[in-house]
């Protein structure tokens, strides 16, 4: 299993509002690479949905339902059908990461307009030790 993260203004898609519907299609996504990070996505992967904006964090994970495919409404983008899996209490900010160093690498730190990639599993790890998910 992959985890990767996915960012969303939250006035636009928010965490209240997948755990409200439940499950959703993600899409609207046309960078090249973060195209790539969802047509990488396979059933049973996990996310780590991502409030951008203001405070910029991570607020809950979501699961991969479908295997991430082309989007038939637009050439140049790709979808993957999510579930609500839960809320991470308290949210993990992007101050904290940035903050740890441990992660410098990451495109979240990098590339910090990027819109969707996958998670390092070091990351995963760190998250779970210090949140409840």
């Amino acid at each position: 299993m992959k985890w990767f993260l996915a960012k969303s203004e939250p006035d636009v898609y928010s965490i209240d509002r997948l755990e409200k519907e439940g499950q959703t299609l993600w899409d609207g996504v046309t960078n090249a690479q973060a195209v790539r990070a969802i047509l990488s996505m396979a059933k049973g992967d996990r996310i780590f949905f991502y409030h951008s904006g203001g405070v910029s964090a991570i607020v809950g994970v979501a699961e991969v339902v479908t295997d991430g495919r082309p989007d038939p409404k637009n050439a140049k983008s790709a979808v993957a059908d999510v579930k609500f899996v839960s809320k991470i209490d308290p949210p993990v900010t992007l101050k904290e990461i940035k903050e740890s160093h441990l992660f410098d690498d990451w495109a979240l730190v990098r590339q910090s307009r990027l819109s969707t990639m996958e998670a390092p599993e070091a990351f995963v790890k760190w998250v779970k030790k210090h949140r409840s998910m």
